[in-house]
């Protein structure tokens, strides 16, 4: 199944092949079948080993992406049902290799890590070779004891945490601190057949005030983990969008609890440039019993939050689309009221104000003036010209008057 899907910053679609195809497994294939495909072709492609070699950084790329969607139960389901026109691909995490990055990109990558700017960085493949092929250095780690070490950038430090079966029921903390705010990773690997290890969880480090942290939980109820590294882009472009999706970064962890016997954690330098300094601690969780219940309790009313989100996400964007459809009637309708008080406004002011006089060339070249005349002008002129009809026949009594007297005087002289 390939289908192609338009990636933020590109002009053209990119056709991707389906993730079970690219992992090699079947559809019905289990969480821990996934993981060992993952495993070995991320080893196969992993850029440290193939310098210079594109194709396999392609390769390596693609199978991270897929191995993204079908270890995530949610997106696993959504492609399978609807392909990767159900994904938001612009908030599909990558990762990069430091190694392969060159001190120019490096640079850069450290500068927008400073600015906030969520990095994820892949784990060296020499360090995963050696602890598959078992040939890495392990140091105990007593419960209820630290360690405190130096690790180099893109190497790791290897600790062996023994429990006895009364521990492991009670519940296993290990966590990591860095006073000077290095960045690591803590992982945690599973014992393979071949006596090597191979890894099965991890987790970015934290800064929580003056330090940086990271732990890992494994206790006797259901864990999880909270993927925080959310796209600074999808943030900036739709806040509202990624509001709602922020619980989604919940996920149960794949391994939350652990049997009696020696487990294998490690500490990654994921320092840019300089090693990374850190405090190693393994606990039983009996000391921190009230806390427990706290986390169980707390992440089961995260959960019940996040199905409520799921529902009133759906009346959220009916509302705003009501919202925007009433908005835009009140413009229409305003502009609407406007035109028509303005057209009354026009048609008003034909009784108020007076017209211009207008004069117009007859054909014989004589100028007939015609003038535009407010209600009530006819029956002025008609008025003025009665007073005029009046004083001519008051002027023309005086005259016969005047010359009749005039003819008697004359006829009297005579």
């Amino acid at each position: 199944m390939c289908s192609s899907v338009k990636m933020e910053g590109t002009s053209a679609p990119v056709v991707r092949r389906d993730p079970y195809e690219v992992l090699n497994v079947s559809r019905d294939s289990s969480d821990q079948e996934i993981k060992t495909a993952y495993r070995k072709l991320a080893l196969k492609y992993h850029p440290d080993k193939n310098v210079g070699n594109p194709e396999a950084s392609e390769l390596f790329k693609e199978v991270a992406y897929s191995y993204n969607i079908l270890a995530d139960p949610d997106k696993r389901k959504q492609y399978d049902t609807a392909g990767f026109e159900a994904l938001e691909t612009e908030g599909m995490d990558m990762e990069i290799d430091l190694s392969n990055l060159g001190t120019v990109n490096t640079m850069f990558a450290a500068l927008f890590s400073k600015l906030g700017v969520p990095i994820k960085t892949t784990i060296s493949a020499t360090v995963l070779e050696e602890a598959l092929s078992g040939v890495v250095t392990v140091r105990p780690l007593r419960l209820g004891t630290s360690v405190t070490g130096k690790v180099e950038k893109q190497c790791a430090h290897f600790y062996g945490v023994t429990v006895s079966d009364q521990q492991a029921q009670l519940g296993i903390v290990v966590r990591v601190v860095s006073a000077a705010q290095s960045k690591f990773k803590l992982l945690y690997f599973e014992h393979e057949a071949n006596g090597g290890y191979g890894l099965a969880l991890q987790e970015e480090c934290e800064k929580n005030g003056k330090v940086t942290s990271a732990g890992m939980y494994f206790l006797h109820f259901q864990v999880y983990r909270m993927d925080s590294t959310v796209n600074a882009l999808a943030m900036a472009k739709d806040p509202e969008a990624a509001f709602f999706k922020r619980l989604e970064g919940l996920q149960p962890c794949e391994v939350s609890e652990l049997k009696a016997g020696t487990h294998i954690f490690a500490v990654y330098g994921d320092n840019f440039f300089k090693p990374a300094t850190y405090t190693i601690e393994a606990l039983c969780t009996e000391t921190f019993e009230s806390t427990t219940e706290k986390l169980k309790d707390i992440e089961a009313q995260i959960l019940m939050k996040r199905n409520e989100l799921r529902k009133f996400e759906t009346e959220y964007q009916k509302a705003l689309a009501r919202f925007q459809e009433v908005t835009n009637r009140f413009i229409q309708e305003k502009q609407s009221v406007d035109e028509l008080l303005k057209e009354r406004d026009t048609v008003q002011s034909s009784f108020t104000v007076a017209r211009t006089t207008n004069c117009s060339i007859a054909s014989n070249g004589t100028c007939s003036s015609s003038s535009s005349k407010a209600p009530g002008d006819e029956l002025n002129g008609e008025s003025s010209a009665e007073d005029v009809v009046s004083d001519g026949k008051d002027k023309l009594s005086k005259k016969r008057w005047f010359n009749l007297n005039l003819n008697r005087s004359c006829k009297k002289a005579g």
